[in-house]
This record gives structure tokens, C-alpha cells and sequence, in this order.
């Protein structure tokens, strides 16, 4: 039998749970969430395939979503590490530990759907895990762009993502996420 509730009060965790790169620019706390990301990303995604599904390409919406909303969980556990840590511990580290903690997560609930998820999405496999993570770049971006937008500045190198995006997506997929992230590039330009 799955041990659902004791699941579901960890990863409450994550609703108050700030983006450390936020905090770390000197922005104020709650300033976002790991869940009020996890619903960018979530939506970001979904609009994506939606995008997708009407220009005839095959896409798995469940898997998308379900991907969406679970590629943070492993923060309830090991905390949302910036981009520093990863220059610290090294990214292998980093995977290792999230991989981990998301591992003895989803065990309390003896299935291993959420690890399947969880494994391409790092991985990378399937289109969905592709545009699950284009979504969470997209998110960041949009949310830098907003922050900017109310005054916050200093935030350049979230910016940087734009410039190199490894999303591995071909064909429309690709047109659509690089037309997103130029309207994103173009709207922060027009800030100056």
C-alpha cells in the first residue's frame, strides 16, 4: 500500500520553497516558489504541445504534464541548488544527489511511473521530456522578464540560457521554441 500523505506533506515543502537564484540577486524572499515554478513550467509545457498537437505532431499531453509537475520534486529534499553549487559540487554530484532524494520520494508510493518520468526527463529521451525542459528554461526567462520589468536588475546571466538553449527538439518543435525565445530576447531588449 502506498503511503500517499506523507508524500504529499513533503512536497507541500516546495510551495514555500524560494528560487535561491532570485534570493541570491539580492531579490526579496518569496519572490517565487519552487511550485509557483513547477505551474510555469506546467503551463509553459502544455501551451507548448498544445502548439504541437495543432500543426499534426504526435504528443503524449499526460506525459508532458506529469512531467511538468514533478521534474522539481527532489527539491523538497535537497533544496532548489543555484547554478553556483553546480560549479561547486560538480554536476554529476548534482544529479546524483536529486536523482536520490526523488528516488526515496516517489519509493513511498510503490510505483515507478514517476521514476520513468523522472529518468527521461533527465535524460532527455522522449519529445515530451524535450519540451518539458524548453518549458523550464521558457519559465525562467519569462519570469526574469517580468522581474526586470518591475525594476529588479542584475540578472544577466539567467539571460545567458538564451543564447545557447540545448533543448535537442527538431523540426516545429524547434521553430516554436526558438520564435518563444526570440519574442522573449526581443521584448527585453525593448526594456532599454
Amino acid at each position: 500500500m502506498s503511503e500517499l500523505l506523507p508524500v504529499l506533506i513533503e512536497l507541500q515543502r516546495l510551495k514555500n520553497l524560494d528560487r535561491t537564484g532570485w534570493t541570491l540577486r539580492g531579490l526579496p524572499q518569496g519572490t517565487e516558489s519552487v511550485a509557483a515554478h513547477s505551474f510555469g513550467v506546467g503551463v509553459t509545457a502544455m501551451l507548448l504541445a498544445d502548439q504541437l498537437v495543432a500543426r499534426g505532431v504526435a504528443v503524449n499531453l499526460e506525459k508532458v504534464l506529469r512531467t511538468a509537475l514533478l521534474h522539481d520534486w527532489a527539491e523538497a529534499r535537497v533544496g532548489d541548488m543555484p547554478r553556483t553549487a553546480t560549479e561547486y559540487f560538480g554536476a554529476e554530484v548534482r544529479k546524483q544527489a536529486e536523482a536520490a532524494a526523488f528516488g526515496d520520494i516517489v519509493k513511498q508510493l510503490g510505483e515507478t511511473q514517476y521514476a520513468d518520468h523522472y529518468e527521461d526527463y533527465e535524460q532527455r529521451h522522449s519529445l515530451e521530456a524535450r519540451l518539458v525542459k524548453a518549458a523550464d528554461v521558457i519559465d525562467l526567462l519569462v519570469q526574469a522578464l517580468a522581474l526586470e520589468r518591475a525594476g529588479a536588475r542584475g540578472l544577466d546571466e539567467f539571460w545567458e540560457v538564451a543564447s545557447r538553449p540545448t533543448f535537442q527538439l527538431e523540426g516545429i518543435a524547434l521553430q516554436i521554441v526558438d520564435n518563444l525565445m526570440q519574442q522573449l530576447l526581443q521584448a527585453r531588449r525593448e526594456l532599454v
